[in-house]
Formats: structure tokens, C-alpha cells, sequence
């Protein structure tokens, strides 16, 4: 077992459904298989869904298959979900659970600060970087191996406004430039910003994380804290 920073090039250790998962069950949310071979995870509220839909294989970002869906409606009744996320093989555990119990939570509190600015605030305080171009919408590791940004939202990226060239918050990890990408991950444009804040936040955290299997793409840019 390794422990290993930074965070955001350390993949998913070849567990991303079975953490995920794990986490959820945690939570109280209930699981059922689909007839697309894809596992759904329904919050209590049944207000908000996750489901890993990586059998199903029904698009890429960056390449790389997507592998889970989160979604949110606006009342138990809605058929249409109010916003989507999605994240390919690949995204640290650690970082997707993170933003799970902040949607679990955010019912019972107060969110605040619902402003594009709170991503780039809590990657700022991680010691991240704003883009010298587009400081109010982009910021990226010191090492420049991961990005953040407010993007177009990418084709089939699904949205409850229904309005063309919508912006979302887009994220990826290329720890080589030019490099096939290590993970993906795309934000609605409607998604609240306090939750891709919790996002950001726990993807710069300088936390180290426990990795069996070190990702090929990332050697070299993985400090190693400690081993067991």
C-alpha cells in the first residue's frame, strides 16, 4: 500500500465502483441493478441519483468512458432530472465520495455562496493557480497536470435548460502534456457551484491518499509519503 499525493494524479486504484458504492450504501441511498447493466443509487429524499454506467458505456469525455452519473430533481414527482455530472474511469475515489456526502448534506444546511467564485476560492486556498488568461473562470495545478475550468458543456451532456451553449465547470487530469488523459469530469450548467466547490476542494486537498497499484501515466509526478 502506498500513500501518495497529489491527489488529482491518483487515480481511482481500480475500485471506483466498488468505493463509490460502499460510500453511498453508507449513506442510507438504495441500490438497484437496471436492465442496462448499470447499478442505481437513489438518496433517501429520492431526490438525487448516482449511477455507475460504465457496462452501458454511453459516451466519453476526453476520451475515456464515462462511468458514473450523478443527477438531481427539483421534487420527488419530476421526471426530468434539474442537472447531471458525470466522471470516466479513472477520478480519485476519495474526491467523487467527497462530493457525494456534500449533496447528501446540502438539504439539511445552508449552502451559501452559490457563486462561480467559490471554485476558484476553494482552489485557490489549496495553493492552486489562477489561469493568467482567464482568471475568473479557469485554475490549474502547480505542476500543470490538472485543470478546472468553466467550458462549453460538452456534447450529451445533459441539462433541464434547454438553451444552447451553455457553460459548465469542466475538470481533467493529463499528467503528461499531450498525453492521453487520466480521468474527466463534466458539470451541467446548472449544478450548483457550492458542489463542484466541494469538488475542487477535495481534489487539491494535500491529503495523501492509499493506492495499490500506482497509474502508469502519473509515474513520475506521484510523490510516494509513505509505503506499508
Amino acid at each position: 500500500m502506498y500513500w501518495v499525493t497529489p491527489r488529482h494524479l491518483a487515480g481511482d486504484d481500480g475500485a471506483l465502483a466498488e468505493k463509490v458504492g460502499d460510500a453511498l450504501v453508507g449513506l442510507g441511498w438504495r441500490m438497484w441493478p437496471t436492465s442496462r447493466n448499470t447499478l442505481l443509487y437513489v438518496s433517501p429524499d429520492e431526490l438525487c441519483g448516482a449511477e455507475w454506467i460504465l457496462a452501458a458505456y454511453p459516451f466519453e469525455l476526453g476520451g475515456l468512458p464515462v462511468a458514473w452519473q450523478l443527477s438531481a430533481r427539483p421534487d420527488a414527482a419530476s421526471a426530468m432530472t434539474e442537472w447531471n455530472a458525470y466522471f470516466t474511469a479513472g477520478v480519485p475515489h476519495e474526491v467523487l465520495i467527497d462530493l457525494l456526502v456534500a449533496i447528501d448534506t446540502r438539504a439539511a444546511r445552508d449552502s451559501g455562496g452559490d457563486d462561480l467564485v467559490t471554485v476558484l476560492n476553494a482552489l485557490s486556498a489549496r495553493g492552486w493557480l489562477r489561469d493568467a488568461d482567464r482568471p475568473r473562470t479557469t485554475a490549474m495545478d502547480p505542476g500543470f497536470s490538472a485543470s478546472v475550468s468553466l467550458e462549453l458543456q460538452p456534447p450529451l451532456v445533459q441539462d433541464a435548460d434547454p438553451r444552447p451553449d451553455l457553460v459548465g465547470w469542466q475538470a481533467w487530469a493529463e499528467p503528461v502534456l499531450g498525453a492521453p488523459y487520466l480521468w474527466c469530469a463534466s458539470f451541467s450548467a446548472s449544478v450548483p457551484h457550492d458542489l463542484v466547490s466541494a469538488f475542487a476542494s477535495s481534489l487539491a486537498s494535500p491529503v495523501p491518499v492509499p493506492l495499490r497499484m500506482l497509474p502508469a501515466s502519473a509515474e513520475g509526478r506521484l510523490t510516494v509519503v509513505r509505503r506499508r
